[in-house]
């Protein structure tokens, strides 16, 4: 199955292990970069590595036994389809017990790793989506408009339209009002094609909602065709391409993708800002590790922003899971906290579960001033 959308993290991130461990997989296996060699020989490596940890796991013999099982399935995908895996990465999600299995493909390849957790491990996950925004791209000619869906780094033809619209008067070819009679006949032909063609573009807004819309017209037409867009419609338009109707999908992707990335840097930058900017005014923010964990179990944040990659050991109650820095017991019950390994994935994990959002910033960031973590509130306690 394709990692398409955030219903799948908001699915794992729920997903009930109920006092068990489950087991996620991360694998990068992009056959530009590797051989197929070498990327059976990393998985290979990791699931000897995963057994291993989890053979020394301090657990009770039934969980290391679910843990066991989780890793055979998985030795026994890579054995079978790690050799046609076409995906630059693979994402595996095992729960034995359970009887939960899922297998993701990949737009992009992960850092290697094996997490056994009592959650999914889905940070990368939200990482990757971060990323990339559900674009609809629009390119129109005199004659023609071409729709494109690129989502996750692919692309895919969603729909094309052809008008008949007459050539251009020839310079000279006609005087006076006849010439002016048949420039008039022409450009009401041209309009009606912007208007057919604004009216397919909102009724595949409708049919499938995007992020943002690109834009590629011919002969600086672009504001005539806007000039036709539903406001719903010209409000996610987020930039004017160079390429054509009559380019290869291969060819407009390669561009999408460009303007994607810088669309998305300033996107973070401007989060970054505003998140600076609130705290600076003693607003509806907060920011370091400590206080936005406190803020987290206090049920305040609304949205989380993290240095990509950013990491650090805590502490959880095993019962109310809450989570803190290096506090030996829960000051809510009491109970002995447990060592998680990564505090900052189970800060992602919380918030995607009480149906926050997350925004990793890749560095350099102005954020590292700031202790490298943040998160705007819903109020303050």
């Amino acid at each position: 199955m394709k990692f398409q959308d955030r219903s799948q993290i908001e699915a794992l991130a729920k997903f009930k292990s109920q006092g068990d461990l489950v087991t996620s997989l991360y694998l990068t296996t992009d056959k530009g970069r590797l051989s197929r060699k070498e990327i059976q020989l990393a998985f290979k490596n990791l699931i000897n590595d995963a057994r291993a940890r989890a053979c020394a796991l301090s657990a009770s013999k039934d969980r290391i036994e679910n843990l066991t099982r989780d890793l055979d399935r998985i030795a026994s995908f890579g054995n079978q389809k790690l050799g046609t895996w076409n995906a630059e990465g693979l994402a595996l999600f095992a729960a034995s017990r359970k009887g939960f299995w899922e297998a993701l493909e990949l737009p992009h390849g992960p850092r290697d790793r094996v997490v056994f957790d009592a959650n999914f491990y889905v940070r990368p996950l939200a990482s990757i989506l971060d990323k990339y925004s559900h674009i609809c791209v629009l390119l129109i000619s005199r004659r023609e408009a071409v729709w494109y869906d690129v989502t996750l780094g692919e692309i895919k033809l969603l729909d094309k339209i052809q008008s008949d619209v007459p050539s251009r008067v020839r310079e000279g070819g006609f005087e006076g009002t006849k010439q002016k009679k048949i420039e008039r006949h022409i450009d009401a032909h041209l309009q009606d094609h912007y208007k057919k063609a604004a009216r397919k573009t909102f009724a595949l807004s409708k049919r499938g909602a995007f992020d943002w819309l690109f834009i590629g017209a011919e002969e600086n037409h672009s504001g005539d065709l806007e000039s036709h867009l539903h406001s719903y419609l010209a409000d996610k338009i987020k930039a004017r391409l160079h390429a054509r109707a009559s380019d290869p999908p291969a060819k407009v992707l390669e561009e999408v993708l460009a303007v994607e990335a810088k669309l998305k840097k300033a996107e973070e930058e401007e989060i970054v800002q505003k998140l600076i900017a609130e705290l600076e005014r003693g607003g509806l923010a907060t920011s370091g590790l400590r206080d936005t964990i406190h803020r987290l179990n206090q049920f305040e944040v609304q949205t989380l922003v993290v240095r990509h990659n950013f990491s650090r050991s805590g502490r959880i109650c095993p019962n109310h899971r809450f989570l803190y820095l290096d506090d030996l017991k829960c000051p809510v019950d009491d109970k002995k906290t447990e060592i998680v390994k990564d505090i900052i994935d189970e800060a992602i994990e919380t918030v995607l579960k009480r149906g926050g959002t997350v925004k990793q910033i890749e560095p350099p960031t102005r954020l590292d001033r700031y202790g490298g973590i943040g998160a705007f509130l819903k109020y303050k306690a």
